[in-house]
């Protein structure tokens, strides 16, 4: 099935880009059935896209009452009493699709999933991971590390996060039939969502995921938290294997900090070190997959197209 990458001249264009390309799925899409799943990214990249869809809901371009949407990533750990006042602190990944997208709408969509991290109490969780050290391993070499949930374990606390946090999150988005177009960007060591550097792909729809120090250290260094005791230090995540298991896969990368990792996804076989090159597992498996980025975060692509092309993938360029 294809796999492309569209060149456009800077993130206005990539926004703009890259919402035809899912209002056109939407549309079609719903022409043929009653309801439309859409996988969401939170940060920088699709803030645009965001503004674009709900401009075309708004005006009757697609219904989006028939969408139901699956967010990529919570924080464990937002300062609050409780789970409803993480779920609406300023910065909780639920809060920002508010701003960005959801409250835009003005008819809201049918349903809308934001992983459960903010139901996990961050201090038991540690207490309940020092004190069950069997059942649990970490994977990955990046700084972020993936914590792996074992199936036999004795913790009651961390049975319930794998099985109604992880595992229930995934099984969802099953009996939805899978999500028929997921949006994405790309993080600066071409990770996907939470799912960094090093950690496997087979096993790891979901991921429970321990937040390196310096990660930490800048969310409090930029302001988003007072301390390091009251910022998140945990977060759930969609693993890179269920990211791709959406029938199209629509990827976002603007800036010259994404032209390293957006190059060698396409260049290289799929590999944990890259976890966006396992779009091209997406493409051999019968799905779509599309990178939408700006002239910036293609330089290294300009740079390789006849190797790229001869992997099968098609480039259009429509930065001029």
């Amino acid at each position: 099935m294809p796999f492309k990458v569209i060149i456009t001249r800077d993130f206005d264009h990539m926004s703009e880009v890259g919402a035809r390309i899912v209002v056109d799925h939407i549309k079609t899409t719903l022409s043929t059935k009653d309801s439309y799943v859409l996988g969401l990214a939170t940060g920088s990249s699709p803030i645009g896209i965001y503004k674009h869809l709900a401009r075309a809901a708004n005006t009757g371009e697609f219904d989006s009452s028939k969408i139901e949407s699956f967010n990529l990533d919570e924080y464990i750990g937002l300062p609050g009493e409780n789970a409803q006042q993480r779920t609406l602190h300023k910065e909780s990944y639920s809060f920002f699709m508010i701003q960005e997208f959801f409250g835009l709408l003005r008819k809201k969509f049918q349903e809308v999933n934001v992983p459960w991290g903010t139901l996990v109490d961050q201090e038991r969780l540690e207490a309940e991971l020092k004190a069950h050290p069997e059942d649990w391993e970490e994977q990955g070499v990046d700084k972020g590390k993936a914590i792996v949930i074992l199936r036999d374990v004795r913790s009651e606390y961390l049975y319930w996060i794998r099985a109604s946090i992880l595992d229930a999150y995934a099984a969802k988005i099953r009996q939805r039939g899978g999500i028929d177009l997921h949006i994405v960007g790309v993080g600066g060591r071409g990770h996907v969502a939470f799912h960094e550097s090093g950690i496997p792909f087979d096993g790891n729809e979901m991921l429970l995921v321990k937040l390196d120090d310096n990660t930490v250290e800048n969310a409090v260094a930029d302001g988003h938290f007072a301390s390091k005791e009251e910022s998140p230090w945990y977060a759930i995540s969609m693993g890179a294997e269920l990211v791709y298991q959406a029938k199209t896969v629509v990827l976002l990368a603007n800036g010259g900090r994404k032209a390293e990792p957006v190059m060698e996804s396409l260049m290289n076989d799929p590999t944990p070190e890259i976890p966006i090159s396992y779009g091209h597992i997406l493409s051999k498996n019968g799905g779509t997959m599309i990178y939408v980025i700006d002239r910036e975060a293609a330089e290294y692509v300009l740079n390789h197209i006849g190797t790229i092309t001869n992997k099968g993938i098609e480039i259009e360029d429509i930065s001029d």
